[in-house]
């Protein structure tokens, strides 16, 4: 008797029936293989070996599987917040059901911490079983997300070498033309989710930010702020191993003639405006004793954003809003379509 659970944990933990017959495994052995739980049915003719809470086996359970920031956050991306399920249907896709339980229909009006999408057979030629491939989930996130998280997965998906610098030109080419200034805003050197959200924040307001710059004695500091405030975004504030090194980068960072400030994560993620006056006080403060009696700011060379600002709340600086779309089928998704990755 095949061993169920192996084949599909090495298909990595979700597979079809049909994968499985072709590995030499019968009715009977499936059914044996539920039963004494060696394996679920996430759906009528898939198998898995992940938990049954599992984003992707939600995602199948519907009858998809993950996009968007669903995605990103599966493929280990930075996140920030709570996410609804992100769900790519093909348009043909029928027989959905709810996240929770197979046996359930999906009809009418869906909850509002799931949003499903339907998508061509471009997209569904690619990826794996449970999650789109990453350049159509960013093109979704894109489509779907705040200014601020969709530069952010897109600087993670660059600086972790899942995407390319051409995986990122089918992305910009995928996408709706007023949108696609976004590959000005996004930086390959940014190295953590409080620092992309920084960098973008600053820049809306106005700021010149340079990322992973160098200055004097100052190795590769993270955000160079209107070329007076030397920032440093830590990410984890138990990681005692470098606090030595990094009052050190501090002393450097004031040699530098720069103010030095290092807000950690939680103050970039919940404190923003407290960071923003600690930044502009900073610089203030040095204008006032410079000969030359400004601060050196300049707005950020980057394509301006039409449309309407917004703000997201808890946040009081500014983000641009990305065009809104209609709801499809019910309200459960977005109808704002890429072009086909590749095309154009």
């Amino acid at each position: 008797m095949p061993d169920i659970a192996a084949i599909v944990a090495s298909l990595g933990g979700m597979a079809q029936k049909q994968q499985l017959v072709a590995r030499g495994a019968r009715d009977l052995d499936l059914t044996l293989a539920v039963r004494g739980g060696e394996v679920e049915r996430a759906r009528q003719g898939w198998y898995t070996t992940l938990p049954s809470d599992d984003p992707r086996v939600r995602a199948v359970r519907v009858g998809g599987r993950l996009t968007g920031m669903s995605a990103v956050i599966a493929l280990g991306g930075w996140s920030l917040g709570r996410h609804p399920l992100h769900v790519s249907l093909r348009d043909n896709a029928a027989r959905l059901r709810t996240p929770g339980n197979r046996h359930v229909k999906l009809h009418g009006r869906h909850p509002p911490n799931l949003k499903l999408h339907w998508d061509g057979a471009a997209v569904a030629a690619r990826g794996s079983a449970t999650v789109v491939d990453l350049r159509d989930a960013l093109v979704r996130v894109v489509l779907d997300e705040e200014f601020e998280t969709a530069v952010a997965a897109i600087d993670w998906a660059l600086h972790s070498r899942l995407l390319s610098t051409s995986g990122l030109a089918e992305i910009v080419r995928a996408l709706p033309r007023e949108l696609r200034f976004i590959r000005e805003w996004v930086d390959p050197l940014c190295e953590s989710l409080p620092e992309s959200l920084a960098r973008t924040r600053l820049s809306l307001l106005g700021h010149s930010v340079i990322s992973q710059a160098h200055r004097g004695d100052a190795d590769r500091i993270d955000l160079v702020v209107d070329e007076s405030v030397g920032m440093e975004t830590d990410g984890d504030e138990f990681h005692w191993d470098r606090f030595e090194p990094d009052r050190m980068k501090d002393l450097d960072i004031t040699i530098a003639n720069l103010t030095a400030l290092r807000p950690s994560a939680r103050a970039v993620f919940h404190h923003w405006p407290k960071v923003v006056l600690a930044v502009e006080t900073a610089i203030a403060g040095r204008a006032s004793t410079s000969q030359v009696g400004n601060s050196g700011r300049t707005p950020p060379r980057l394509p301006k954003r039409p449309g309407k600002p917004g703000h997201r709340r808890g946040h009081r600086h500014r983000t641009p809003e990305f065009p809104k779309t209609q709801r499809e089928k019910g309200g459960g998704g977005n109808t704002a379509r890429p072009v086909a990755l590749g095309s154009e």
